[in-house]
């Protein structure tokens, strides 16, 4: 019996308590350790995971408006541009279309630099600004008021523009770039807004950047 005592005593001696003690602190480090590791390991994988879904987002995004970017606008006409003339000439030049999206052309091109005319201007002179990259407004007697106004306005604005009245073309309001166009019957139309970011100096610019100042102004 005194033999039991002494062991009992020996185990519960304060250098065995603070053995277990330490025993206890490092279990509960190395518990807390994995505990850290694993959130830690969760947190990164999300992060991961957010990371990878912000790129693919992105990147679907961008492709989107690729595509659309090359996706030609409801409605549109397109001429052949290797087709289309494109000498300087001193003489008249019949279209085969109306307006014209292109074609031989004066040397002398429209002032295009959100030009808003209010007489009907010379083709030649105009499809020489459609060949810097200019989209040209033009609209007849079928336009409302308000809607010529508000696409006056519009181009008034937008540099590499230009409008003119045309009363021989067949739809009330038509837009034209360098082998494009597109009618419309207001100025609202979502066609137009999308004609303007697609074409004002767009892909099928024929001289992309040159000039829409220093040509030929309203007489």
């Amino acid at each position: 019996m005194g033999s039991q005592s002494g062991k009992n005593a020996a185990n519960t001696s304060p250098q065995s308590r603070i053995a277990e003690m330490r025993r206890a602190d490092q279990l509960r480090d190395r518990r807390n350790k994995a505990i850290a590791i694993t959130v830690s390991a969760a947190v990164v994988a999300g992060l991961i995971g957010f990371g990878a879904w912000v790129m693919i987002d992105q990147q679907d995004k961008k492709d989107a408006a690729a595509a659309a970017a090359k996706a030609p606008v409801s409605g549109e006409q397109s001429w052949d541009a290797k087709k289309l003339g494109r000498n300087h000439v001193e003489t008249p030049v019949k279209y085969e279309m109306n307006p014209p999206v292109g074609g031989d052309h004066s040397p002398r091109w429209m002032n295009c630099n959100g030009d808003v005319y209010k007489n009907p201007i010379p083709e030649v002179n105009a499809v020489h600004s459609l060949e810097h990259g200019a989209v040209w407004v033009t609209y007849n007697e079928k336009a409302a008021k308000a809607d010529v106004d508000k696409l006056a306005e519009t181009v008034s604005k937008t540099p590499y523009t230009l409008m003119s009245p045309d009363k021989e073309q067949a739809g009330a309001i038509m837009l034209s770039a360098w082998g494009k166009q597109v009618t419309v019957d207001s100025a609202g139309d979502p066609r137009v807004a999308r004609f303007f970011t697609k074409y004002v100096q767009g892909p099928q610019t024929p001289e992309p950047g040159a000039a829409c100042t220093n040509g030929l102004a309203d007489k």
